[in-house]
């Protein structure tokens, strides 16, 4: 059995299955298909005040994700409550309604919590997504308020050098303790239903090249320790590295997949924007890519490709991806010389981990023993 994963997914144009006109029907080939979706698709709430961009679009571009033949889509990120409960709950509903199962978020913490079990050729994954991106308490879900599975993460900022007003500090960051049980108690009892556990959690350091939080080991370890099988990692709208952790691959960020977002030069001008940008100096406004206003690198993507069976995770390759400036996601072959950008740019990040990748016909197989 195949799953495909990809990362951040944001609809939203006045031809919605256009996006992905390049990439579906490889993906329609997977048994399932999972991606991390970044907005909410409704008409109805109003806009969250901590949101730096509320993001939300027509519900008619959930057609997109039926082109494309997604059939899991995460909402446990930091848009999950941008236009309210009335937002989340519009979402939910149109994307059951289109055949595609919400996981991550809910009405109440339960929900949000529970596992999204699909059984293919015989194999049932069970799926869990949480976040740890949280612009606001009220985006975590409660046992009587909507929301999504939260990992609350500590952040301290340790002085390299004690005694030394000012100077550079060591940036140390901590999973709730309570939270992290929970996750864990999750991965067990969903092992009990299905023959696997493929886990999604929006997390990191966005725009940062390579850096990891501290916490993101943490916790992928904790997963996989749990019983997790995959760990899929998504926000930072970049691609970074992959380990193999006792045999099972933590992907911490597959960067973004498809994502419409219309912003003007100026939006970039204010000064709010231009402190920020100081420490994002490679997020900038591009003529050419207009609905993609992310940094060049973010051009660069990739869709995870896993062979699966009852004995779990027999398989994990990377196919090369590029949007183009359509924003358009595309799957490469080797002989296009993207292709290979793409390889070198995973192979660098995954040097850290000492994961060791390897182009086989026009996929990478991410080598696990």
């Amino acid at each position: 059995m195949t799953l495909f994963a990809v990362g951040d997914v944001c609809v939203n144009r006045d031809n919605p299955d256009s996006i992905f006109s390049l990439c579906s029907s490889a993906i329609k080939k997977a048994d399932i298909a999972f991606c991390q979706l970044e907005t909410m698709y409704t008409e109805r709430g109003s806009p969250s005040v901590v949101a730096a961009v509320a993001l939300r679009a027509h519900p008619r571009n959930i057609s997109a994700f039926t082109f494309a033949g997604f059939d899991v889509a995460s909402l446990a990120g930091n848009h999950v409550m941008d236009w309210g409960a009335d937002g989340l709950a519009d979402t939910i509903e149109l994307l059951e309604r289109n055949n595609i199962r919400a996981v991550g978020a809910g009405k109440n913490i339960a929900e949000a919590r529970k596992p999204v079990i699909i059984e293919r050729k015989g194999v049932r994954t069970a799926f869990l997504a949480y976040n740890s991106i949280l612009l606001h308490p009220s985006y975590c879900a409660e046992a009587d308020k909507p929301g999504c599975a939260p990992i609350r993460v500590s952040t301290v900022y340790e002085p390299i050098e004690y005694g030394q007003p000012g100077c550079p500090a060591r940036i140390l960051t901590f999973a709730d303790r309570n939270d992290l049980e929970a996750m864990k108690n999750d991965i067990v009892n969903a092992k009990r239903s299905a023959d696997l556990v493929v886990l999604s959690i929006h997390w990191g350091l966005h725009f940062t090249p390579a850096v990891l939080a501290t916490y993101q080991r943490e916790v992928g370890y904790a997963a996989v320790d749990a019983g997790a099988d995959l760990i899929i990692g998504t926000h930072a709208h970049i691609l970074k590295g992959i380990e193999v952790y006792k045999g099972k691959v933590i992907t911490y960020s597959l960067g973004n997949f498809a994502f419409d977002l219309s912003l003007t030069a100026e939006h970039f001008e204010t000064p709010k924007r231009k402190e920020l940008l100081k420490f994002y100096p490679n997020r900038k406004f591009f003529e050419d890519y207009p609905s993609y206003p992310f940094p060049i690198d973010s051009r660069k993507t990739i869709l995870l490709k896993c062979f699966i069976s009852k004995k779990g995770v027999q398989r994990v390759s990377l196919l090369p991806v590029f949007i183009n400036n359509q924003g358009q996601p595309e799957i490469l072959t080797r002989k296009d010389k993207k292709s290979l950008e793409v390889f070198d740019y995973m192979n660098d990040l995954c040097k850290e981990f000492g994961t060791k990748l390897s182009f086989q016909g026009d996929e990478v197989l991410i080598h696990t023993d």
